[in-house]
C-alpha cells in the first residue's frame, strides 16, 4: 500500500510549486522518514504526469520500498515558453523543496534529475553543500546544453541559425539579459529534423534560452561545473540514447573524479534510449542497487 499527496508551496521568491509526494503506507511516522526519498527534477516542460521516468519511476521504486517527491519546478507550465523557465533560478526551486522534505523530518534524501533536470540538479550540486543530500541521481546528463543545441542545429540547418538567435537575443534583451524585460517567444525550425513540421521545431523565450542554451549559459555548461560536487553520484545514460552522445556520462564522470570524489557510479542501461525508463526493470534495479548500497 502507498500514500500519494499533492502539495502546493512557494519558493523565497514567491513562485508557486506544486509537488507529489509518493510515500511507503506505514502506521510507524520513523519507519516512514527512515525510508530513503528522492526528490525528482523533471526534464523539458516535463512534470509528474509525462511519461517515462517522471511518471513511471516513482511508483516503481515505492515496491522497492524508496519514497519519491516529484516536484514540477518553473520549467513545467510552458515556463520555456512563457519566460518563467530560467535555468539559473532552479536553485530556488530546489532549496524549497529540500526545506520541505527536512522540514517534515526524512533523513536519507537523494536528488534525481532527467534530462535537463540532470543538469539543473549538477547545478544545483556544485553550488550548494547542504549535508542533508545523500547522492545525486542524474539520468541523461548532457555535458554542455548550449554546445550540444548548437551541433544539433547547425546539423539540420536551423532556420534561424544558433549565431542569428543569439545575435537576436542579444539585441532584445539588452545589457542585463535577467533584468530584461523586453522578452519575446520566437520559434525555431529545423532544431531537431530536416523539415519544417512541428515535431521538428522548438520554442522558448530569449531570455529562457539565453540561460539555458546560449553560448553565456555557462551554468548549463556542466562540464565546467561537474568538479565542485562533493556528494555520491550516479550517472545513468541508455545505451540507445537518442539525444545524448555515448561518451558524455563517461567525460562528466571522469572529471568529477579527478577533481577528487571517488564515489561516482555509471550504469548505461541496455535498450534503453533517452529515457532509461524504456527499459525499466534494469533501471530501477540499478537505482535501488546504489541508494541501499549508499546508505
Amino acid at each position: 500500500m502507498f500514500r500519494k499527496n499533492l502539495i502546493s508551496f512557494h519558493t523565497k521568491d514567491g513562485f508557486q510549486l506544486n509537488a507529489l509526494l509518493v510515500l511507503r503506507s506505514s502506521d510507524n511516522k520513523e519507519d516512514v522518514l527512515n525510508t530513503p526519498i528522492i526528490l525528482h527534477i523533471h526534464g523539458v516542460l516535463g512534470h509528474f504526469l509525462a511519461r517515462g521516468t517522471p511518471r513511471l519511476l516513482p511508483t516503481a521504486l515505492l515496491e522497492n520500498e524508496i519514497n519519491s517527491f516529484s516536484v514540477n519546478t518553473r520549467m513545467a507550465f510552458m515556463g520555456q515558453i512563457m519566460g518563467e523557465g530560467i535555468f539559473d533560478d532552479i536553485l530556488d526551486d530546489i532549496d524549497s523543496s529540500l526545506d520541505l522534505l527536512k522540514g517534515e523530518g526524512f533523513r536519507k534524501i537523494f536528488i534525481l534529475g532527467y534530462s535537463l533536470g540532470a543538469n539543473l540538479v549538477a547545478y544545483y550540486a556544485s553550488k550548494r553543500t547542504d549535508p542533508s543530500i545523500s547522492g545525486l541521481i542524474l539520468e541523461g546528463c548532457a555535458f554542455s546544453l548550449p554546445d550540444a543545441q548548437r551541433k544539433r542545429w547547425n546539423k539540420w540547418n536551423s532556420v534561424p541559425s544558433y549565431d542569428e538567435v543569439y545575435s537576436k537575443a542579444k539585441e532584445v534583451l539588452g545589457k542585463d539579459p535577467y533584468e530584461s524585460l523586453n522578452d519575446q517567444i520566437f520559434i525555431v525550425h529545423r532544431a531537431w529534423g530536416s523539415t519544417f513540421n512541428p515535431f521538428h521545431i522548438e520554442i522558448y523565450t530569449y531570455k529562457t534560452w539565453w540561460f539555458m542554451r546560449g553560448p553565456e549559459a555557462y551554468n548549463a555548461m556542466t562540464y565546467r561545473l561537474i568538479s565542485n560536487i562533493k556528494v555520491p553520484i550516479l550517472f545513468l545514460q541508455g545505451e540507445d540514447d537518442d539525444i545524448l552522445e555515448p561518451w558524455e556520462a563517461k567525460e562528466l564522470a571522469r572529471q568529477v573524479s579527478e577533481a577528487g570524489n571517488s564515489d561516482i557510479t555509471v550504469k548505461y542501461i541496455p535498450r534503453a534510449t533517452h529515457d532509461c525508463m524504456g527499459n525499466p526493470d534494469d533501471t530501477v534495479k540499478a537505482i535501488v542497487d546504489w541508494i541501499y548500497q549508499s546508505t
